[in-house]
């Protein structure tokens, strides 16, 4: 069993880790930006919520982020395991996933922090060929993360729940170590 949280810069490869160890696992891999779409392409009552949101171009207020983590969580198939990727973003989203976990029996066994150089992750994203992603979109993508996300790295840090791999690997190295350190 394993309940993992997913911490890396953009570019860092989590949603593929996540996603390939997952499935080795056989338990979910939670993202909430496939839970938002979800829940929007369903039509939950959370999922209207959150579309009148998207549709205005604000983000979704984290109390709704919240709400759909715990009916993600709550589901059959994560009662053996799970890996978040994309949640908590910001100290006070874990406080807030640290109640829900506490509210519905769960408790994260492990935060795995991806960490790759900042011209390693502006290479990479330059490589996609997306649209959006020019140097300049990516450097403040790049700033934005590390400012709202250093003090939860410290967070978890000082809980001893942090483990960082180095993501600056193969795929396939990254993901053996992944392996390693749920099977350990």
């Amino acid at each position: 069993m394993a309940r993992l949280i997913f911490l890396g810069p953009p570019g860092a490869g989590k949603g593929t880790q996540a996603a390939e160890l997952a499935a080795s696992s056989s338990i979910p891999h939670v993202s909430t930006g496939d839970i938002l779409r979800a829940a929007v392409a369903s039509g939950t009552e959370l999922g209207q919520k959150a579309q009148s949101y998207m549709d205005r171009g604000e983000l979704v207020p984290d109390a709704l982020i919240l709400d759909l983590v715990r009916d993600r969580l709550s589901q059959p198939d994560a009662q053996g395991g799970w890996i978040l990727d994309g949640f908590p973003r910001n100290v006070e989203q874990a406080k807030f996933l640290d109640e829900l976990l506490a509210e519905i029996e769960q408790s994260c066994d492990c935060v795995v922090n991806l960490e790759v150089p900042d011209e390693v992750l502006v290479a990479r994203l330059l490589g996609r060929g997306r649209t959006d992603d020019n140097e300049e979109v990516i450097r403040t993508r790049l700033a934005v993360y590390r400012n709202q996300t250093a003090p939860l790295i410290d967070f978890y840090r000082d809980r001893q729940q942090l483990v960082s791999i180095d993501g600056n690997q193969s795929i396939e190295h990254v993901g053996a170590a992944l392996r390693q350190l749920i099977s350990s």
